[in-house]
């Protein structure tokens, strides 16, 4: 099986230096990767602090079963990638067999990022995942790209609604503010030229619905107008782009007198 030196004693810590060009996908036999699954299918949104926690998961096949198999996740070009995260080359994945079958094997290895060590701006959007599987019978397979997944700037938002109370008809001001995590200085910063939707959930019910699309100005302020008609909750959404993750704001209630 092919050892990646330069990754070898990888904890998920950004690199901070690009590895040794390695050859291109290889293998021999008939093992397979089957599926490479990151974070169940979902984006992996990190915030400007936390650490993040998800599970990478490697389903492979070959005739003679699993032996073993070796995963990592890295950012750009596999020949000069900025970001890593994983157990590394040295570290096997957790192997269980598939249930009813003799051939194949799902591994799997729970990966923390920390944004104050593992990850920059930069390294939001696509990713990348390596492997390499060995069957029993020293059949192998490696894949410099197994599969892709999304890793996200967090973003959050504030909602205001104003006047309170208010007389049915009158005009209502709604401001709020985007923002996503900066993962070069460990912030939160406004978010500039977004599509943002503004929504109102009726009191008593629990589906909101949309008002009309404000974009993001500087700092990521959002302010617009309209008319208020009946109790309820005003909030901002944001459905995310492919480096930042979505956001809803918690819904301000304001009072709307009648007579």
């Amino acid at each position: 099986m092919f050892i990646h030196s330069a990754v070898a004693a990888l904890t998920g810590a950004l690199a901070l230096s690009a590895p040794t060009a390695t050859p291109a996908d290889a293998g021999q036999g008939d093992t397979q990767v089957v599926q490479v699954v990151v974070n169940n299918g979902k984006s992996v949104v990190v915030g400007a602090v936390a650490t993040k926690t998800f599970t990478l998961s490697i389903t492979s096949s070959d005739n003679s079963g699993i032996k073993e198999a070796y995963g990592w996740l890295y950012h750009g070009p596999f020949d000069n990638p900025d970001g890593f995260a994983g157990p590394g080359s040295d570290t096997p994945l957790t192997c269980t067999a598939v249930p009813g079958s003799v051939t194949a094997s799902t591994c799997t290895a729970s990966i923390t990022v920390d944004p104050n060590v593992t990850l920059i701006n930069a390294n939001a959007g696509t990713w990348h995942v390596w492997t390499s599987v060995d069957a029993n019978d020293f059949d192998y397979i490696q894949k410099d790209s197994a599969g892709t997944f999304l890793m996200k700037r967090a973003a959050k938002l504030t909602a205001d609604a104003s006047p309170e109370p208010v007389a049915a008809g009158k005009t209502i001001t709604i401001k709020g503010t985007l923002s996503r995590a900066n993962w070069d200085n460990g912030t939160y910063g406004g978010y500039t030229g977004q599509s943002v939707k503004l929504q109102f959930r009726k009191a008593g019910t629990t589906t909101y619905s949309t008002v009309k699309t404000v974009t993001s100005g500087v700092g990521g302020a959002l302010k617009t107008t309209t008319t208020a008609s009946s109790d309820g909750y005003w909030r901002w959404s944001f459905g995310g782009t492919s480096t930042t993750g979505s956001a809803n704001a918690v819904g301000d209630y304001l009072d709307v007198t009648t007579g």
